[in-house]
């Protein structure tokens, strides 16, 4: 009986504040037509009001408006203080309305209830790099990057059962490791009189998180950390930086790159050809050794893996540039986020220092499976940093059918945003959401709402490299703190998105030898 009261209990606390499943189905996206009418109209959702002709597009438009691309975080702060939980931008040229969501709720039950084949607010303008630009090269396999439909679910059906299961990324340790010791001897070389990194840490952290990418995905190593690095590692990182920066720009200010070739539009194409040109050549190198060696001892590589299961070398090469597209930048901003919110709270750093004694208490005790398991205070650090400071800071879906949201008639082809960051500080999600508390992540008893901190998305669509992500973060920070007491004493950084969300400013961390 008591253990009945025990589950009943928890079940309740789980469910405090939470639609039940049978509330979910009762509020079903779909409406039938005689319905449709019970709802409030979508020109009701409040919202800041378009001017003639240029709509809100000039809120982006430098010196006269009032909304800034760098600053996006603080305009949605904005946004969801004078309007409420649901926020309506409209008359956004060249682009459908765009609705902010900053309900976990309503996200939760939009996500549980997508279809087979989700639209994400669609980038039209890498749509049409890939699909009118450069056409013949990527014809029917694009990847799953600005790509729906069949020709998404085809693609992402490929290649998600070696992506997402973790026990493959598991098999990857080993390699994540070496690339992670060869940072470590980097940032021993590049640290001044004072222990301090230089001003382009931030560029070190790409480095190394361009050739934990490669080591995985093609089993190459490309010695990005080395002092004689080949020029094309750099060139390849600041194509992937131009490539963010300049996304913003062409998709939320007046989208003149599709009348003529403007400056930002040309950058955009030449960084985009630049990543193509040079993942398509170590591509090529790792597919030639494939051929050449028939057997190995060695953990096959990610395009490995993909060309076992799909005798497709076009597919496999796709896969990679994509993950070279998107796992650079993202990646090394959360790490770099996760130091300093270590070095801004030191005794939660003690406290995973002390973790990682525990677990690894040997500097040279090769990393396994067994020991990530148990790194969960550094896990939760990583969560929590995530939670304060999401790398990208919002989601959403294109809705395919009309849809009630909060009550609202929201029509097809409206834009839904989910407001992560907003969302996930917020205390009615996360109780003194403005702390950093990593402890919230250990307990066991249901105290925050699961999607309201979502920073590698949900569902179908959720990020392809999750699972990889994760573990590079893990053994990076774990082999850091193992060898270093990370610290910082220059003026405290502010948040911003360039073209990740990630401190502004040169990153002088402090190293010192444990």
């Amino acid at each position: 009986m008591s253990i009945l009261h025990c589950k009943f209990t928890k079940l309740l606390k789980y469910m405090n504040g939470r639609l039940s499943i049978k509330m979910l189905e009762t509020l079903a996206t779909e409406v039938k037509e005689e319905d449709w009418s019970r709802y409030r109209p979508y020109s009701e959702i409040p919202g800041p009001k378009p001017v003639p002709f240029l709509g809100n597009t000039w809120r982006f438009i430098p010196f006269i408006g009032d909304f800034k691309i760098q600053a996006v975080d603080q305009v949605s702060k904005r946004l969801y203080k004078e309007y409420g939980d649901i926020v309506k931008l409209e008359g956004l040229l060249g682009r459908p309305d765009m609705v902010f969501i900053y309900d976990a709720n309503e996200i939760e039950r939009i996500f549980r209830q997508e279809e087979r084949m989700p639209y994400r607010p669609s980038m039209p303008s890498l749509n049409y790099y890939k699909h009118v630009l450069r056409k013949e090269y990527f014809k029917d396999n694009a990847g799953v990057i600005a790509v729906h439909g069949e020709s998404w679910y085809n693609f992402r059906s490929k290649v998600q059962q070696v992506m997402l299961q973790p026990r493959t990324a598991r098999m990857y340790i080993n390699a994540i490791e070496e690339a992670s010791l060869a940072f470590l001897k980097r940032i021993g070389k590049i640290r001044d009189k004072n222990d301090e990194v230089p001003d382009d840490f931030m560029n070190e952290i790409h480095k190394w998180s361009l050739e934990s990418i490669a080591r995985v995905a093609l089993d190459v190593r490309l010695g990005c950390v080395d002092d004689d690095a080949n020029v094309e590692t750099q060139q390849l990182i600041d194509a992937v930086t131009t490539f963010f920066k300049n996304v913003g720009v062409l998709e939320l200010k007046i989208p003149f790159w599709k009348y003529f070739n403007t400056p930002t539009w040309l950058q955009y194409v030449n960084a985009l050809d630049t990543i193509v040109s040079i993942t398509s050549k170590y591509t090529t190198i790792a597919l030639s050794r494939i051929k050449e060696i028939e057997k190995s001892d060695k953990e096959p590589s990610l395009l490995e893996r993909v060309l076992a299961l799909e005798k497709d070398t076009k597919l496999a090469t796709i896969l990679s540039l994509d993950l070279f597209l998107v796992g650079i930048d993202t990646t090394s901003s959360a790490v770099a986020s996760t130091l300093y919110q270590l070095v801004l709270n030191p005794d939660k750093q003690d406290l995973v220092y002390d973790e990682i004694c525990r677990v690894l208490p040997t500097k040279d005790m090769q990393l396994e499976g067994k020991h990530i398991d148990k790194l969960k205070y550094l896990k939760a650090c990583i969560k929590e940093t995530l939670r304060l400071y999401p790398v990208v800071i919002g989601n959403g879906r294109c809705m395919t059918k009309d849809t009630i949201i909060k009550g609202y008639r929201v029509p097809k082809g409206v834009q839904v945003v989910f407001q992560h960051y907003v969302i996930s500080n917020l205390d009615k999600y996360f109780p003194r959401s403005k702390e950093f508390l990593p402890e919230r992540w250990l307990q066991d008893d249901g105290v925050h709402h699961s999607f309201a901190s979502l920073p590698f998305g949900y569902g179908r669509r959720m990020c392809l490299g999750r699972r990889f992500a994760e573990l590079e973060m893990l053994v990076v920070i774990a082999k850091i703190l193992q060898r270093y007491k990370v610290e910082y004493h220059r003026e405290r950084l502010e948040y911003y998105i360039s073209p990740m969300y990630t401190p502004k400013g040169s990153l002088n961390l402090k190293f010192i030898d444990r």
